[in-house]
């Protein structure tokens, strides 16, 4: 199997494209057992989707701005028996991804073992910039599949929150039935 190269990344190297054929499909499990033997640890900016260890984006201060204001804003308005967090892990069938901001049902010492998983989310939230179209497509998609009930876009590129409700669950095409946006404030620092 070959690696082909198409065009060239902005500082000029040729930007490569991702193999046609499976390199390696990873497990939940398989994943797990790499955090557990200090293959992966937390100084690796991977995250688990759909079997695929995924590389994150480094975050900008508008990314981070964003976050803290949504998980303040949660926190102020979450009902007692639910916690906010940030940038922790959730497990789903397929995957593991690291939300920017979730609302877990009980506290985090319930989760002494494993991450939440999505019978115990009520609200994921995903702070998009340079990650949009993977928020908007392929978490979507793994979001709506495990039946995570409210799926929010802080789409930063196009200063609007999108709001997915009704998620299909398992199916063959998985996604959100309703579908909302919320222009944000031209005041908005981020």
């Amino acid at each position: 199997m070959s690696v082909s190269l198409s065009g060239t990344h902005p500082t000029g190297q040729p930007r490569l494209v991702v193999p046609t054929e499976p390199v390696w499909q990873l497990s939940v499990e398989q994943y797990h057992e790499m955090i557990r033997t200090g293959i992966l640890t937390e100084n690796d900016p991977v995250e688990l989707l759909d079997g695929w260890l995924v590389s994150k984006m480094p975050k900008n201060r508008a990314h981070s701005i964003a976050t803290g204001r949504a998980r303040t804003t949660l926190e102020r308005v979450i009902p007692a028996g639910w916690y906010v967090d940030s940038q922790e892990p959730v497990t789903l069938p397929t995957s593991e991804p690291e939300p920017d901001v979730v609302a877990v049902r009980g506290e985090p010492q319930q989760y002494p073992d494993a991450p939440p998983g999505p019978q115990d989310v009520a609200l994921l939230v995903e702070v998009a910039d340079s990650t949009l179209h993977r928020d908007q497509t392929t978490k979507k998609r793994l979001y709506a599949q495990a039946g995570i009930p409210i799926y929010w876009i802080v789409n930063l590129v196009d200063q609007r929150i999108e709001v997915h409700r009704e998620p299909s669950g398992p199916a063959e095409h998985p996604d959100y039935r309703q579908r909302q946006c919320f222009a944000v404030a031209t005041t908005c620092p981020w």
